[in-house]
């Protein structure tokens, strides 16, 4: 596709390929996620006008295709790790576990990444120093990180005060929102461009994963979230922008 344009494959693309990867079940076959990240970067990216055009995120473009095209292997290909490798395969989630009502977990366990997910989502601890580094660096949008984070808290505490979450902490802490967050939102290309659009860019991803996740037949809502905020984001920018005097 960028050969037919005369132009360079840009290295966002091993961006996209791990970020995508990170977002997947250990089990996840690699045939099936060789498909998902094809479709992600093809019809995610490249159909848009290529590298910097594209208005959706492709590695949630890719792994939402795979997780409706193959629903037994992108809600049941988990495992969960032990010290020294792998106590059992599972086929629930925390997330799952915990919205089904049967149970919560141990929260130095969620945050130290000892729980079925996938690779990417797992280790709230390093999730956080990467959060801080891309901040330090200005290398993504700490107004997208926070507002996104701060909703979507928001959320969960209104909703457990009513009754229709019990475990808060361990709400926050299980599946992909902290990840999500940090590495998937504050993508700059499909995200909004103004400054103040960040900040309710940030709001609609944090309470669109939480709806989903608490009224949804789906246990996470995230990648769902970020799609929509993709689409919104243009109108975002053109009606915050600033007039001219």
């Amino acid at each position: 596709m960028e050969k037919r344009v005369k132009k360079n494959v840009s290295e966002a693309v091993l961006v996209t390929s791990m970020l995508f990867v990170l977002s997947l079940p250990p089990l996840t076959p690699w045939w099936i996620a060789l498909i998902g990240i094809i479709f992600g970067v093809l019809f995610g990216k490249e159909v848009f006008g290529g590298f910097g055009r594209n208005p959706f995120n492709p590695a949630i473009v890719g792994r939402l295709f795979i997780y409706i095209t193959f629903p037994n292997i992108m809600t049941y290909g988990w495992m969960e790790p032990g010290n020294f490798g792998i106590n059992a395969i599972t086929t629930a989630t925390p997330l799952k576990i915990m919205r089904s009502g049967e149970g919560d977990f141990n929260l130095l366990k969620l945050f130290f990444g000892i729980r079925s997910g996938s690779m990417g989502e797992s280790f709230i601890f390093l999730i956080i120093i990467a959060a801080i580094y891309l901040i330090y660096t200005k290398t993504a949008s700490w107004k997208i990180i926070i507002s996104t984070f701060l909703s979507s808290v928001s959320m969960i505490y209104a909703f457990y005060f009513v009754g229709l979450i019990n475990y808060p902490l361990q709400f926050l802490m299980s599946g992909s929102l902290l990840f999500v967050t940090v590495f998937m939102a504050t993508d700059p290309i499909s995200g909004p461009k103004n400054q103040k659009a960040h900040w309710y860019y940030g709001i609609l991803i944090g309470v669109v994963t939480i709806l989903i996740r608490t009224f949804s037949l789906f246990p996470e809502g995230t990648s769902f979230a970020v799609l929509l905020g993709n689409t919104f984001a243009p109108l975002m920018d053109e009606l915050l922008i600033k007039k001219r005097k």
